[in-house]
């Protein structure tokens, strides 16, 4: 018996000193991106991912690309639940890849959505109410996956583009889309924030906006989404004609404006 309390104590001890030193190379490789950050949902959801993980272990890829092809299937068949509950594994066996958050929710607030607003054989409130459902369930997704890659320019494009077109909150829309720009998304998306912002009803967000594209102006000239966007923030704004860019009627006359993201 005390042979064996004494290798216990020897075993603890080893322990107390090899648990820093592997904390210490966990945090080094995490940091060279060498080994992923543990994945944290809810009490649930940790179980569930941690039942995913030992049970598949190296061929989560290999899931996750296989539950994908499922998902498109019933994208076919028009099986929209199915597509949402396949999609759920698929981003929890592969939470790190932005592709598959943004598929999955470009099919629930797109596809979906447009599938029940169109659908003449659903009464029309039902319908509306499909369709209302269907794009916040989109969003849901995207804020999802931004709390697994925050620094995401793509997700937080696509965020933008959603809250655009769809839900038309537009104060929303520039926040993503200015989101997407500090973490290094494309030059456009600093222009569509402050078109998103100068269509919101929030004072904060025009000065924002405002303060973007009269910079823009100076330094490249007028154009057509620039002018008309700038003209909508002065009489927002009320600034006095002296501070009124000119009426650059030209600009907008005989040309395709573009006001926002594309589809």
């Amino acid at each position: 018996m005390k042979r064996k309390l004494q290798a216990i104590a020897v075993l603890l001890a080893f322990g107390a000193v090899k648990l820093p030193l592997e904390q210490k190379i966990t945090r080094d490789l995490r940091q060279q991106k060498m080994l992923e950050e543990p994945i944290h949902l809810g009490v649930g959801e940790d179980l569930g991912q941690a039942g995913l993980a030992a049970s598949l272990g190296g061929l989560r890829g290999l899931a996750a690309c296989m539950f994908h092809l499922r998902a498109h299937v019933e994208f076919t068949n028009v099986n929209w639940a199915k597509v949402d509950s396949l999609y759920k594994l698929v981003t929890r066996l592969q939470p790190r890849q932005a592709r598959y958050w943004d598929e999955a929710s470009w099919h629930m607030a797109y596809n979906a959505a447009s599938y029940y607003l169109y659908n003449q054989e659903l009464k029309p409130a039902l319908r509306g109410q499909l369709y209302h459902d269907h794009i916040k369930r989109g969003i849901a997704i995207l804020h999802e996956g931004l709390k697994f890659l925050p620094d995401d320019p793509r997700l937080w494009q696509k965020l933008g583009e959603l809250h655009w077109h769809r839900s038309k909150d537009f104060k929303k829309s520039g926040d993503a889309f200015w989101n997407s720009f500090q973490h290094g998304g494309l030059g456009f998306t600093e222009r569509f924030a402050a078109y998103a912002w100068a269509q919101s009803n929030d004072l904060e967000s025009w000065k924002k906006g405002y303060a973007i594209l009269k910079r823009l102006y100076d330094k490249s000239g007028p154009t057509p989404g620039l002018v008309e966007h700038l003209k909508m923030l002065e009489q927002n704004l009320n600034l006095p004609a002296s501070q009124r860019i000119r009426a650059a009627a030209a600009v907008l006359r005989g040309q395709e404006r573009q006001t926002g993201p594309l589809k």
